[in-house]
């Protein structure tokens, strides 16, 4: 029995509607000729003013070798790309503290046509996350078991019992830890969110949270404690779990600075550049944000633009246009404090984060800025060529709270630098006609 046309069609429309996976069929310059609903669904929230149209131009700014990886593909059809991560944001931008990271797919069918499948990973990745810090954790505990200490917290958090481990680490005499709570084992200010509060909710959701930090002895040594907090019940089965206290496992691991900080730069590290990652510098401008709003202390930030990079690559090559990245990352970072944050976001897309610098200082260090990369000279190979860049300022007002505000009224004033003629600083303040401009 054959199928009629319209009834293939309804099938497919079915599939597609139903289907859990993002679906796009595209063009070879991205040009999207159908989309399902949860494809949409993913893309709409990060496409430029909400326009979704060719799938290379919505991630353009999270994934832009997206385009030259369909380019180089040259299969007449299979497989282009498999499971490609695109962090789209770490976090703060949906109204959770939770990563957005999308999965994708790319298929060529012909010459002509592509197919993409996206999925939302963020679970996965977070899941992936925890179990690399658990791993890390476990394989330095086993190093060296005599180099941990123990203490028990009852389920309001308090401190019910001390290993004498504990006592020698903290420099605290066990009656003297007993009924504190753990944020009174620090002796210097930490900021709301690795409060010991925040510690012990997550390890009564998830079972355990690791920490990691200096921290300070009462005769003023510092050291370097990694803090593992895991929750106990007395049912492990039963649902829900009733919590009856926490176990918290110190450990001292100054001699080991060196070794963790390579782990670290690892995990946040644009390795490329050297600057830190999109994802390292979400997270560490939120917390900026926290601590300088708890302060009452400003916040600025930076966003930083080569001038015609495309013409850098087109012109002498993407060696090229690498070794011009990693130029200004190590020009701009030498400039700066050591609270300070270069990070890249994308292409050749970069970002100052200026904890405790108004608006005013932002600008001066932005203008230091654009001198040392219009100074730089690139070689490559008997290849020459000097630099230039753009830089918007903005800085936290009562309008701007939100670091994507923050970010976005930079982006603004970035791209009013781009059309006064590149190479200069735009000093304007943010406001919520700016905002509104850029979201068009």
């Amino acid at each position: 029995m054959s199928v009629e046309p319209d009834d293939q069609l309804n099938e497919l429309l079915q599939f597609l509607y139903a289907c859990p996976v993002g679906l796009i069929e595209l063009a070879a310059d991205g040009e999207i000729r159908l989309i399902n609903p949860l494809a949409m669904q993913l893309l709409l929230p990060i496409a430029q003013n909400g326009i979704v149209v060719n799938l290379f131009r919505v991630l353009e700014t999270y994934a832009p070798e997206l385009r030259n990886i369909v380019a180089a593909f040259s299969g007449m059809w299979g497989i282009v790309c498999e499971g490609k991560r695109i962090f789209v944001h770490p976090g703060g931008k949906y109204g959770s503290a939770d990563p957005l990271v999308l999965a994708c797919t790319l298929v060529r069918i012909d010459c002509q046509r592509f197919m993409a499948a996206l999925t939302d990973v963020s679970k996965q990745v977070m899941q992936e996350q925890r179990l690399r810090q658990a791993e890390t954790w476990f394989a330095t505990l086993l190093d060296s078991v005599n180099d941990y200490a123990v203490i028990s917290l009852d389920r309001n958090g308090f401190i019910d019992g001390v290993s004498a481990a504990a006592a020698r680490q903290t420099g605290l005499s066990r009656d003297a830890m007993m009924n504190l709570s753990l944020d009174a084992l620090d002796l210097q200010p930490r900021s709301t969110a690795s409060s010991a509060a925040r510690q012990i909710a997550i390890a009564q959701r998830d079972g355990w949270h690791l920490d990691e930090g200096w921290r300070t002895r009462p005769d003023g040594e510092r050291y370097w404690c990694q803090r593992l907090v895991a929750a106990r019940s007395e049912d492990e089965c039963s649902n829900p779990r009733v919590i009856t206290g926490y176990t918290v496992i110190l450990r001292d691991v100054t001699q080991r600075a060196s070794d963790i900080q390579r782990l670290k730069e690892m995990l946040t590290t644009d390795h490329l550049t050297g600057a830190s990652n999109r994802a390292h510098f979400f997270e560490a401008a939120e917390h900026a944000r926290l601590a300088c709003n708890a302060q009452g202390q400003p916040l600025a930030v930076v966003a930083v633009d080569i001038d015609r990079f495309k013409r850098i690559n087109d012109t002498y090559g993407h060696a090229a246009g690498d070794a011009a990245l990693r130029a200004v990352s190590a020009a701009c970072r030498a400039l700066l404090r050591p609270d300070d944050l270069f990070a890249r976001l994308g292409g050749e897309e970069f970002v100052v984060l200026l904890p405790s610098m108004d608006l005013d200082s932002a600008v001066g260090l932005a203008e230091r800025l654009r001198v040392a990369v219009k100074a730089i000279t690139v070689q490559v190979g008997d290849v020459y060529f000097g630099l230039t860049a753009s830089f918007g300022c903005a800085a936290m007002t009562d309008h701007v709270t939100a670091i994507t505000e923050l970010l976005t009224a930079a982006d603004a004033l970035l791209y009013t630098a781009k059309r006064n003629g590149r190479n200069r600083v735009e000093p304007s303040l943010p406001s919520v006609a700016v905002l509104h401009h850029a979201a068009e």
